[in-house]
């Protein structure tokens, strides 16, 4: 009951996060029993496909709301969470490529195909452990989490901030990629890691395995957006609040900012490192592409889009985003990169609270008529 209460109260006032859950929760009925129970002949069939690509907008869902939580409440315009959803994608990835074993390319029990074909004799100290599936999903938050800890405690100490702050991130996220790209580095260089065959046991090109992994993301993607409401909704959630509108009066006041600053970056590193395990298994594949500076600030224009400082609004702005991506880019890829920069042009300078301060004013005009 206890548990119940906390859930309600923390929703009190949300009536979008409300509709969100709600959305979310009949998805993750709908989506599932549509491909698996209903004929292919059927009009209301589901596709494998469409669950893959479903799952992947939740991930990128899970995404925006770690940035909003950074960018939306505590004004940390971070341009490296691509970085830490990558990393967190690597640390699913190396887990996945454990669990091929002798079924590569190479027959080798121990190492991935990769390694043969390089010639590496013995598996690397960095790669021991990710053959059990809770080491990875702890590796896959923790390394991001930790990496947030260390810039954040650099650079918020020493009071960098603004967009001297997301210049720094976008050099640490490009700094990664070129990393990431050297065979040397033992992830697989410019090929990643791919050919993934189980998670957990449970065949990765099966229908019932994409299925629960829908449901899985679906349901992780609720239980964070309300940890993350009750975090903003919470004291600590309204001094970060403060600091974001007014930082110097925080800091006479007496408030250790950076210690605030720094614990809402690491959380939402960890939560952008969780949505890079999810992604992985949908997509079946990880590469240093992931960790593109590009990547980075389309994260930040769907934050924009939806409406920053709502959480549901990022979530809302992730998914349009990335299905317009999906449509135009089969129609016009080459012209899509100037479709979202004109876009996110138009919301800065017309609709500065994004598409869900567009709804609320549609809907206090409405209610004045009446």
């Amino acid at each position: 009951m206890r548990t119940k209460s906390i859930i309600y109260e923390t929703l009190q006032g949300d009536t979008g996060g409300r509709i969100l859950i709600a959305i979310i929760l009949a998805s993750c009925v709908i989506v599932p029993a549509f491909n698996l129970l209903v004929p292919e002949t059927s009009a209301f069939y589901i596709s494998s496909y469409l669950v893959t690509l479903f799952g992947k907008y939740l991930c990128f869902a899970l995404l925006a709301l770690a940035l909003d939580l950074a960018w939306g409440f505590c004004g940390i315009l971070s341009l490296g969470h691509g970085a830490f959803f990558a990393l967190g994608g690597y640390g699913m990835g190396m887990y996945l490529m454990r669990q091929i074993g002798d079924r590569g390319v190479y027959g080798d029990p121990l190492l991935p195909d990769f390694m043969v074909f390089l010639d590496w004799t013995e598996l690397p100290w960095y790669w021991h452990g990710f053959n059990y599936f809770w080491f990875a999903m702890f590796m896959a938050a923790f390394i991001p989490g930790l990496l947030a800890y260390v810039f954040g405690w650099l650079a918020f100490r020493s009071r960098v901030t603004g967009v001297y702050l997301s210049i720094i991130l976008q050099a640490l996220t490009y700094a990664l990629m070129l990393a990431f790209f050297r065979n040397e580095m033992g992830f697989g260089g410019n090929n990643g890691l791919t050919d993934f065959k189980e998670i957990v046991g449970f065949n990765l090109q099966s229908d019932m395995t994409r299925a629960i992994l829908f449901v899985a993301a679906g349901l992780l993607l609720i239980i964070i957006y309300i940890i993350c409401r009750y975090i903003v909704k919470s004291k600590f959630g309204r001094v970060v609040v403060s600091i974001r509108d007014a930082e110097t009066r925080m800091r006479f006041i007496g408030y250790k900012v950076e210690n605030y600053k720094t614990s809402v970056f690491v959380l939402s590193a960890l939560i952008a490192g969780i949505a890079g395990a999810l992604y992985v298994p949908f997509v079946g594949i990880i590469n240093p592409g992931e960790f593109a500076p590009l990547n980075s600030i389309e994260i930040v224009i769907w934050v924009a889009i939806g409406g920053r400082s709502t959480l549901y609004g990022a979530v809302l702005g992730a998914v349009l985003v990335s299905y317009a991506k999906t449509r135009f880019t089969a129609i016009l890829p080459e012209a899509w990169l100037f479709a979202l920069g004109g876009l996110f042009v138009f919301v800065t300078l017309f609709l500065p609270k994004g598409l869900v301060g567009l709804f609320s004013s549609i809907k206090n005009s409405v209610v004045k008529r009446k």
